[in-house]
């Protein structure tokens, strides 16, 4: 499936900003925002994390064994 290996290793950097609650109709998030978006758990993770839908907020600047990024590119 489309979803394999999406969860569970590391955390996900998004490039959307953090919003407790994400505008409805926006799957991008805010313009703006002091936290930018993790997805999918870690093996550092509660096994309720370890899902692609879970999200967590995680300052920028920040690095940690328990956060990636999967490299992606839009599709022309």
């Amino acid at each position: 499936g489309g979803h394999y290996d999406m969860a569970g290793n590391v955390w996900e950097w998004c490039w959307d900003w953090y919003a407790a609650q994400p505008p409805p109709g926006v799957p991008t998030g805010p313009e703006t925002g002091y936290q930018r978006t993790i997805r999918g758990g870690s093996w550092y993770a509660f096994s309720r994390d370890c899902r692609s839908a879970a999200r967590s907020p995680y300052f920028p600047n920040s690095r940690d064994d328990v956060v990636g990024f999967r490299v992606a590119r839009t599709i022309r």
